[in-house]
């Protein structure tokens, strides 16, 4: 007989429903964010201290890293006469994630109003990539390669973290619809088309420029 929460809703069980696999996979995708931050604002000062050298991610005019960081998208945040680069948010913020899914894979405790501003802050950090990302392609039109590894895992940390939400946090509390997506897995279609439409996107937008 399955056994129920109150209100007589089925728990959630199986391991792609438990703690280790949900944060595992946050840890992964929000630790590869985290590293192609570094790397961009490595790059980020590299272009600061030679303005004319050419950057190793700078393949040709659309796969280019220096077009993208010369852009003010880039910079969006000035304070005191200074712009400060995009990157340098992106390591404080996946900091913070990578350091959530470690709590979360130690089945801390954590509450509820924790978790989620922890999903907000999930969603805050996918629109402003998403939006980073539509910038590159529609208006700069040039497309950064460390840039799209960062859109793509942030994506997957959002996909782990709702995930997480739902069937460890169990947030909303009166979510029967939700929790039953996730049972049936429902989530791995809906993951997989999500991932194959960006890579759509991108192709049909900037195929022809990046394979000529």
């Amino acid at each position: 007989m399955d056994e129920r929460l109150e209100g007589g809703e089925p728990e959630l069980r199986g391991w792609r429903n438990g703690p280790t696999w949900t944060y595992l996979i946050m840890l992964l995708a929000s630790a590869v964010a985290l590293v192609v931050s570094f790397v961009l604002s490595a790059e980020t000062l590299e272009m600061a201290r030679h303005p004319n050298e050419i950057l190793g991610c700078d393949v040709n005019a659309v796969l280019s890293c220096s077009a993208v960081a010369q852009s003010w998208q880039a910079e969006i945040v000035k304070f005191g006469g200074l712009s400060y680069p995009n990157a340098f948010f992106g390591i404080a913020a996946e900091s913070v994630f990578v350091t959530i899914a470690v709590i979360g894979l130690a089945r801390v405790n954590v509450p509820r109003w924790f978790a989620a501003c922890t999903w907000w802050g999930g969603l805050a950090a996918l629109a402003y990539s998403y939006w980073l990302t539509s910038q590159s392609m529609f208006v700069i039109h040039a497309m950064c390669p460390w840039c799209l590894a960062l859109m793509f895992s942030t994506t997957i940390q959002f996909m782990a973290l709702s995930h997480a939400t739902v069937t460890v946090q169990r947030l909303p509390a009166k979510a029967r619809g939700l929790r039953k997506y996730y049972r049936l897995n429902f989530d791995l279609m809906i993951d997989v088309l999500w991932i194959v439409a960006l890579c759509v996107l991108i192709i049909v937008v900037e195929g022809p420029a990046l394979f000529a």
